[in-house]
């Protein structure tokens, strides 16, 4: 009878800190999230997650802020984070971010704040701070990224003179991440093809950048595995069947060492990157392919391709697979596709392998942009 209630205790409470969705008088095990990016009015649509990992929607919350209502060349437009009782969004339009507390019914918006920059397209949180990543030289301004705290009630006050800029005023940027220790941040730059690297110190301030050159050409979407490993997709600038992804390992004083450089996805338009919770396993969307690639991590954060022709998923011709997101059981990979405007859903195996579960989950209007899922 002790370990009877021990396990419905466990139970609880690992649902309860994944803020677990209800609706209806239903209880759903997860749930995805992404936003309109609505030039107008931006909004987050949230989608329960099944148990056999299907999407059913929810409902649609106002960030207060306005999209771009263009396509933002990123990834992390919309994190969770760690405890996932908390969402954050950025405003490409209005230049700022929304934060969301994940209630049991839903989303409640709790804070906007400025960005510190023009048309924020990235978010990143470590703990008690968040990085977003602004990228205004494309808009008239300059790149950068800036730091916030993050209150106990979820609140965000921006840390002073925290802002510091790329390696140049125009770099188009894709992605700020920290490392899963949280000793770096990284960012990657399409136009110069660089990788930055910043040391995180006291208070959450940044040193840096330390800028180093991508292994291949217009380095796009990344995620960190175990031991400082990162994986970077290489869209080399759209060439068909071009693309690839390259490994490295990050050390916490920000030093950048190539693993497996430039291993091909014989696909096209390679942006975005997953790392699933195990380590074993990486994904990046082939945006012009209507395909995702899996590769195999080795322990030293090497990768090997899962598929020969580097299809191991399928999204559909002409989906334009762009964000990635896992269950927070790793079970499932859910992928926003651009080209049909549409969620595709994926059981992930044992062995890496992804299995279809169904191409069209979920609608989703033209121009969405960013994943997060639980």
């Amino acid at each position: 009878m002790k370990t009877k209630i021990l396990l419905v205790i466990t139970l609880a409470a690992v649902f309860s800190l994944s803020g677990v969705a209800l609706g209806e008088g239903h209880h759903y095990p997860g749930a995805v999230f992404t936003m309109t990016n609505d030039a107008v009015g931006n909004s987050v649509l949230a989608f329960h997650r099944t148990w056999d990992g299907r999407l059913i929607y929810d409902d649609s919350y106002a960030t207060g802020g306005v999209g771009s209502g263009d396509g933002l060349g990123n990834q992390g437009a919309v994190v969770l984070s760690q405890n996932k009782r908390l969402l954050f969004v950025v405003n490409a339009g209005s230049n700022d971010i929304s934060v969301f507390a994940v209630k049991p019914k839903g989303l409640k918006l709790i804070d906007r704040v400025d960005s510190g920059g023009l048309r924020p397209i990235s978010l990143s949180v470590d703990r008690r701070i968040l990085y977003v990543l602004n990228a205004g030289g494309s808009v008239g301004g300059e790149d950068n990224i800036t730091g916030f705290k993050i209150a106990h009630n979820g609140t965000l006050w921006q840390l002073p003179d925290s802002t510091m800029q790329l390696s140049a005023v125009s770099t188009a940027p894709a992605q700020i991440a920290f490392s899963k220790d949280g000793e770096v941040i990284v960012v990657t730059e399409k136009a110069t093809n660089n990788i930055l690297v910043y040391t995180v110190e006291d208070w959450g301030y940044v040193d840096g950048p330390m800028v180093y050159p991508s292994s291949g050409a217009t380095p796009f979407g990344f995620a960190f595995g175990r031991r400082g490993q990162l994986f970077v997709s290489e869209a080399f600038g759209g060439s068909p069947d071009a693309s690839a992804v390259s490994s490295y390992v990050v050390s916490p004083e920000g030093d950048l060492s190539v693993v497996s450089s430039s291993v091909p996805t014989h696909q096209t338009a390679a942006c975005w990157v997953i790392v699933t919770k195990s380590g074993r396993f990486a994904y990046d969307t082939n945006a012009g392919s209507g395909s995702i690639s899996g590769f195999r991590i080795g322990h030293d954060g090497s990768i090997t391709p899962l598929d020969a022709d580097g299809r191991t998923g399928v999204t559909g011709d002409g989906s334009g697979p762009l964000d990635m997101a896992l269950s927070w059981n790793g079970r499932y990979l859910y992928s926003l596709n651009g080209g049909n405007d549409t969620i595709s859903v994926f059981r992930v195996r044992l062995n890496g392998q992804l299995v279809p579960i169904d191409e069209k989950a979920a609608d989703v209007p033209p121009g969405a942009n960013g994943l997060a899922a639980y």
